[in-house]
């Protein structure tokens, strides 16, 4: 479904703008500055994958980093086929390559996204910070009290079958399911137990903030573009974000995301769209390069492993 939503906004969204006029913006762009943003997106994604390291020492386990990086990088592009199987695949890897076992694996995972998210509630909180009314009155249209309220009662109520059935269930099934979250809980606890919490935190800020930079200095490529105010840049970066959830990859949802977030500050619909187009194929394609070739040498780069 996400990837028909995707291929379905990718549609709306050349619809908006012809081929030609977008090509002629990706020709007269400053790639000086692409470059420069996607060199800042890779470094994020290497302080991502020498973090989790932080992660999985108190476990017991001193993976290699290019396991790591390696695992990282093939999540992201699997994440393009199915949303979220990337998690997935890279616990998968590690437990393949590192005999991490996979629900300890992935519970540092989970952790990872958990203090990925607090990292986005606080940028989002500066943005609500800087131009309240503008985000207020935009989301102010999109949902109502009534519909939260009902999602939040659901997600309670199924947290509390879900912790009853695990707590007095004694089938072997429901004993797996128990192992399998007390797995979880261990990998994703784990962030408390880290010897070097600074500077797990340290990345954790590094991550970010490479990410608002890579967005913001990419910018600068378009001349439409190089008088934005910062809280465009954060209320954009934001729609974004939570846009590459919406669709695999942000395909499709990523530029319109960005449309959204600077028509708000009165920013032509052009070249923000094609600003948007270019941020995300340039990334993806940096995702689609480094991710398929992470695939390829993963059992070239632990032969040995498989040979012992």
């Amino acid at each position: 479904m996400p990837l028909l939503l995707g291929v379905g906004l990718v549609w709306y969204s050349l619809s908006k703008i012809s081929i030609p006029t977008l090509i002629q913006y990706f020709k007269d762009a400053d790639y000086t500055w692409i470059v420069l943003g996607v060199s800042l997106g890779i470094l994020s994604h290497m302080s991502r994958a020498y973090r989790w390291l932080f992660m999985v020492e108190p476990l017991g386990f001193k993976p290699k980093f290019g396991n790591s990086l390696m695992g990282v990088y093939a999540a992201y592009l699997i994440n393009f086929t199915i949303p979220r199987a990337g998690e997935v695949a890279r616990a998968t890897i590690l437990k393949n390559y590192e005999d991490i076992p996979f629900d300890k694996g992935f519970g540092t995972i989970v952790a990872e996204r958990i203090a990925d998210t607090i990292m986005l509630l606080l940028i989002v909180c500066i943005a609500f910070f800087l131009e309240f009314e503008f985000i207020y009155t935009f989301f102010k249209g999109k949902f109502n009290s009534t519909s939260l309220v009902l999602v939040g009662v659901l997600m309670f109520l199924g947290a509390l079958l879900l912790f009853l059935f695990i707590r007095k269930g004694r089938s072997k099934f429901a004993l797996k399911v128990k192992g399998f979250v007390f797995g979880l809980l261990e990998g994703a606890l784990s962030i408390f137990k880290m010897k070097k919490k600074w500077a797990f935190i340290g990345h954790t800020l590094f991550i970010w903030a490479m990410y608002v930079l890579m967005f913001y200095v990419t910018t600068f490529a378009l001349p439409e573009l190089q008088n934005i105010t910062l809280a465009a840049i954060l209320i954009g970066f934001i729609l974004s974000s939570f846009s590459i959830a919406a669709t695999n990859g942000g395909i499709g949802s990523f530029p319109e995301a960005v449309v959204i977030a600077f028509s708000l500050f009165g920013m032509a619909d052009d070249p923000s769209r094609a600003f948007g187009w270019i941020v995300w194929s340039t990334q993806t394609l940096i995702i689609i390069v480094i991710g398929g070739l992470s695939l390829l040498y993963l059992p070239i780069y632990n032969r040995k492993k498989s040979i012992v």
